[in-house]
């Protein structure tokens, strides 16, 4: 889709083909059949328009309560931040006025922000820029937030020395995804451009990054899951820094901080297991907390190469799943095998 025909999609004529698009509850494998019987009754161009956004938005339900009033791209939506973990986010941001939501995209963390203060959504794609304003605006926002296309390699547009910072680099090129945060666009390094005037800046950044790579940042470390699947990671620079590490669980939300440098995790004892084995949630392994835990938890070690905590006492703590421990066994295939078939499993 280009900004011409999501323009078009924007018009009476456009809301209605976008009507009788959703009505077909389409998914992208039905592609051609919906396309062909639109394409009857509208013009191509905006039937396949209409198509792709009613499709997009049955997709983007598990990310955005809203996604029905919504508009996406298919590689926006899936770069897009979760509508909870935004939320949470926003949630630093409280008492800073305004905000500027850098590589807005379609306006997904915009809508976060927003909701807390005027938000400005900057971004170098026009298409994107045009659905960021029409999401807002759809949503009652449109009053607490503006939009520019601009490039953030270039001079930074913004004004306002207490305005706080929210910075979400592209994380792909060509459709493939980028790992270090020196190949970012703009890189990750950018920012000591802008923290002199603007002190108070948030980064989200890939959960797999090379931690190595952040060692000469000063900032916050926060990695977040939801419902137990690691999400992303997020830098907290200047005063939106309240730790050196830290590992949230959503929904909750549930947060561990630590103010300590990376290599003084507290040791835990090493033990053979003992009644309950519990498994941390991703977000503390990749924070490098799973010594903070244990020792939160009064827990073992099984070995100091693996994760697995182990301990005599059952928890309720929301950063572990804990499973009773049955039967030990030494670890061979055959014998697995022989010992599952037996129980029926």
């Amino acid at each position: 889709m280009d900004v011409e025909n999501f323009l078009y999609l924007l018009t009476a004529e456009g809301q209605n083909a976008l009507d009788a698009a959703s009505k077909l509850e389409p998914r992208e494998e039905d592609f051609l059949a919906h396309f062909t019987a639109l394409s009857k009754v509208f013009p191509a161009d905006l039937a396949r328009a209409a198509l792709e956004t009613a499709i997009l938005r049955r997709e983007a339900k598990v990310k955005f309560p809203q996604a029905d009033r919504m508009y996406f791209t298919r590689e926006a939506l899936e770069q897009a931040t979760s509508y909870d973990v935004s939320s949470y986010r926003s949630e630093r941001y409280e008492g800073y006025h305004p905000v500027a939501d850098l590589g807005c995209s379609i306006g997904g963390d915009t809508i976060a922000f927003a909701q807390k203060a005027f938000t400005t959504g900057v971004d170098l794609d026009p298409l994107r820029i045009q659905m960021a304003q029409e999401n807002l605006r759809s949503l009652g926002l449109a009053e607490q937030s503006a939009f520019l296309q601009a490039d953030l390699v270039s001079l930074l547009p913004i004004k306002g020395k207490h305005t706080a910072l929210f910075f979400d680099p592209a994380r792909r090129s060509k459709g493939r995804r980028i790992f270090s945060v020196r190949d970012y666009h703009p890189p990750l390094n950018i920012i000591y451009t802008w923290l002199k005037n603007f002190p108070a800046v948030g980064v989200k950044i890939s959960p797999g990054v090379d931690l190595d790579e952040l060692t000469e940042y000063s900032a916050e470390v926060e990695f977040i899951s939801l419902r137990g699947e690691l999400k992303e990671a997020v830098l907290w620079f200047g005063p939106l820094k309240t730790a050196s590490r830290r590992a949230t669980l959503l929904p909750g939300p549930h947060t561990i901080g630590v103010d300590r440098p990376p290599n003084e995790e507290p040791v835990l004892p090493l033990s053979e297991p003992l009644t309950f084995l519990l498994e941390p949630d991703p977000s503390i392994l990749r924070a490098g907390l799973v010594g903070d835990l244990g020792a939160i938890l009064d827990a073992a070690q099984l070995d100091p190469s693996i994760a697995y905590l182990t301990a005599d006492s059952a928890t309720n703590n929301p950063f572990v799943r804990g499973y009773i421990i049955e039967d030990l066994l030494p670890f061979h295939l055959k014998l697995l095998r022989a010992y599952l078939l037996e129980r029926g499993v």
